[in-house]
């Protein structure tokens, strides 16, 4: 009977406490409880994954702008070499050497009036010693023209040296150019040392040239003179005279 009194104390005290137990668990707000929501959790990645997508393709895009830049800046780089004064030491060498040309020089005028005065129709009342004067005139023009050219020859050779020098660094400038600027200006040096290596020809030709009209023209010259001579010496009474001569004067006979 004691038994069964005390099973029932327990039992009605157990009933007393449970309420006090649970009345913090009752008393928690709902929004407090964390809800765990795959659907939002996905979309969430999502847009993460989307906004790193952005930011990674405007990183690219700076990235190529930056190599678009530098590129252009290449491409508008000036060329660090020059042979434009070497070219112009080139051309006033050879410029020289004409200018030093001896007694006719590469000038209309002048030549109209040497040849005028020496190479054009012997006079027919020109002394004897005059002839032989303008003709000696005329083997020195002829000469002079000759070394003229000789010497004009050996300065295009001189600056053999000198563009070969410049065209392995212009094509070693043109190789290495970083941009188009540079590409472009090692080329167009490339021509101008072309086109100083035409004007070399070109004064060569024009030395032979002036040498070979010289000599043309002294035999012409040497050819009339000496029909002038020819008649001279045929003329009656200013020629050959013929007459007796004593080969032992001062002998008995």
């Amino acid at each position: 009977m004691k038994l069964r009194q005390s099973r029932a104390a327990r039992f009605a005290a157990a009933l007393l406490i449970a309420p006090v137990a649970l009345a913090p668990m009752l008393a928690t707000p709902a929004h407090a409880i964390i809800v765990f929501d795959p659907s939002n959790y996905a979309q969430n990645v999502l847009t993460a994954a989307r906004s790193l997508q952005q930011v990674t393709n405007q990183i690219t895009s700076l990235q190529n702008e930056a190599q678009m830049l530098i590129n252009q800046a290449r491409n508008l780089a000036s060329l660090p070499y020059s042979s434009l004064q070497q070219l112009q030491q080139s051309v006033q060498r050879t410029q020289q050497l004409l200018n030093q040309a001896q007694n006719i020089a590469y000038d209309v005028q002048q030549i109209d009036r040497m040849f005028q005065q020496k190479y054009g129709n012997i006079s027919l009342s020109a002394s004897d010693q005059q002839l032989v004067t303008d003709a000696r005139s005329r083997w020195q023009n002829t000469v002079g023209g000759l070394q003229d050219a000789m010497r004009v020859q050996a300065g295009v050779v001189g600056n053999i040296d000198t563009n070969r020098t410049q065209m392995s660094a212009l094509i070693g400038q043109s190789q290495g150019a970083t941009g188009a600027l540079q590409a472009t200006q090692a080329g167009n040096q490339l021509l101008a040392l072309q086109a100083q290596q035409l004007a070399d020809l070109t004064a060569v030709v024009a030395a032979n040239g002036r040498a070979q009209a010289l000599q043309s023209a002294e035999q012409a010259a040497a050819a009339e003179q000496g029909r002038e001579q020819r008649r001279r010496f045929l003329t009656p009474g200013s020629g050959y005279q013929p007459g007796n001569a004593r080969m032992f004067p001062n002998s008995g006979n």
